[in-house]
């Protein structure tokens, strides 16, 4: 069955096309027609704009779930739920946990992941638990050790191959040995909850680690005489920088000066949402630890922020109202950026002939009106 969306602009890989007819053939991307036949069937979004599914690459829950619940029906919920963010790809997050619980999560996620009906899984990101206690954040220090091939490969297979991105901090011993290993199996190795100086975090880096988690947050800052991670986020080359744009962990400001320092092309939009994610105010989990949201934020008892409340399809809208962004460089920091930091470009993160059909709709002023999934609407604001 062909049917066709029409609308005032196309966000491409290649850049804004439109106005024009996207044709959407048995659930798949076709082509962007100038016109179609008078009896075509046609969606019509005059005066919209048509972005690709958002891409979220570091969510730990939603909508009262979260990903070490090791739940597979709450997993399940999660991804019908974050159609209403725009999501239609999601790596679920794990926290630092004892190794017999995340390999338990991780082998839930493998056996459900191709069952869940809403935003796809396209992999699992393993949040640490090679960590460094200075820069916990909201993170299980008693379960922090040096990265082991060992235990990372007894995930790995519990997960059916599908862990995509692991995050460590650099200053941990036997780094570039594991770093090199698993990027040569093809999984992204990330940089966070680190008080590594440049130097360290440039060793890691050279042995193949290329993503930098949630910039700013969970890690030894900018400094003259040092620049940390913060410095190497800034300097090194061929890097990938996630940042949370919910206006509370990072200033405005100081995402504006990563931007410039790195460049649109290298920033991935993420949430770093957890459960309470579209709920109401009040006492949550986050892992072990007790939490309180209200504000916008999600605090734990001695006022750390513990992940947040944030919906991508905010985070979108936010880098453009503070004039950070285009709407074209939004949309692709929130869907291929994501999607190429960690190695899921080929499935998720862009309108392309052959893929399936999984799009937003946008208005001018870049707020959410639609989310599709194969071609079917899923989502439509205000129903």
């Amino acid at each position: 069955m062909t049917s066709y969306i029409y609308a005032d602009k196309f966000f491409l890989k290649s850049g804004v096309v439109g106005p024009g007819y996207l044709e959407i053939k048995d659930g798949k991307f076709g082509k962007i027609l100038d016109e179609v036949a008078d009896e075509a069937q046609v969606t019509n979004y005059q005066g919209k704009w048509i972005a690709p599914g958002l891409v979220d690459t570091h969510i730990h829950g939603y909508a009262n779930h979260d990903v070490m619940d090791n739940d597979a029906e709450g997993l399940k919920v999660m991804s019908e739920a974050l159609l209403s963010c725009g999501v239609t790809s999601f790596l679920p997050t794990t926290l630092t946990s004892s190794r017999e619980l995340l390999t338990k999560v991780a082998r839930t996620i493998g056996e459900i992941y191709q069952d869940v009906k809403g935003a796809k899984i396209k992999g699992i990101y393993f949040e640490g638990p090679f960590f460094t206690e200075k820069h916990k954040g909201a993170q299980n220090p008693s379960y922090f050790f040096d990265p082991s091939l060992e235990v990372f490969n007894e995930w790995q297979e519990a997960s059916g191959g599908i862990i995509k991105k692991i995050a460590l901090a650099p200053e941990r011993e036997g780094v570039s040995e594991f770093v090199k290993e698993v990027t040569s199996q093809g999984v992204v190795v990330a940089l966070g909850h680190s008080d590594a100086t440049l130097k360290e975090a440039q060793a890691a880096v050279e042995a193949g680690a290329s993503v930098f988690v949630h910039a700013f947050n969970g890690m030894r800052g900018l400094h003259h005489r040092e620049p940390g991670m913060v410095g190497a986020a800034m300097s090194l080359h061929d890097v990938y920088s996630e940042l949370i744009c919910d206006g509370h962990h990072v200033h405005p400001d100081s995402v504006d000066i990563l931007v410039q320092a790195q460049g649109h092309d290298h920033i991935a939009l993420i949430t770093d949402c957890m459960m309470a994610g579209g709920m109401p105010d009040g006492e949550y989990m986050l892992g072990e630890f007790p939490v309180t949201v209200g504000n916008g934020t999600a605090r734990m008892a001695e006022g750390n922020l513990a992940g947040s409340i944030l919906k991508l399809k905010e985070g979108l809208k936010n880098v453009v109202d503070w004039g950070i962004a285009t709407p074209e460089q939004a949309v692709m920091m929130a869907t291929l950026i994501p999607a190429v930091s960690c190695k899921i470009d080929d499935e998720c993160g862009v309108i392309a002939e052959g893929r399936d059909a999984d799009f937003i709709v946008l208005n001018p002023t870049m707020e959410l009106e639609a989310t599709y999934l194969d071609g079917e609407l899923r989502y439509q604001d205000g129903e």
